[in-house]
């Protein structure tokens, strides 16, 4: 499979870099990213290229971060980071394969998904609420 070459798909990542994300850019990462939540609420994005789905999915992320913040932050980018983008995807199961998604961890299980089928179509403000309640609903005690 190819890559996106990081040129293309700089401006894209830095925009969620820029929201205080770490980027995950090996599945060992991710191993690590997930172990390192316990006691914590952690999200993964899987970022993409995807025009419309990825376009309100970004401002949306932002606008959630406004109102709460999970403890961590992280990012893959499906059709760059591949192997991170797998193991990420392994993890969210029984969820299958979406890009753009936002998961949500508690103590390292999967609490909460937003697929691309709760993404495309919707306007920001609605992502921001749906993923703002999910945090503040997980949040750690």
């Amino acid at each position: 499979m190819h890559r996106y070459p990081e040129m293309m798909i700089a401006p894209m990542r830095a925009e969620i870099s820029a929201m205080g994300a770490e980027d995950l850019k090996t599945a060992e990462a991710v191993d690590a990213f997930i172990a390192e939540s316990t006691g914590k609420t952690a999200i993964i994005v899987v970022n993409s290229v995807c025009g419309c789905s990825a376009g309100s999915m970004r401002p949306g992320l932002r606008m959630a971060l406004e109102k709460v913040r999970p403890d961590a932050l992280g990012q893959v980018f499906a059709g760059a980071d591949l192997e991170a983008t797998e193991r990420a995807r392994e993890r969210f199961q029984p969820y299958p394969p979406s890009s753009p998604a936002i998961a949500l961890f508690r103590d390292g299980e999967l609490v909460f998904m937003l697929e691309r089928q709760h993404i495309q179509g919707q306007m920001p403000e609605q992502i921001a609420n749906s993923l703002a309640q999910a945090v503040e609903a997980n949040a750690a005690v």
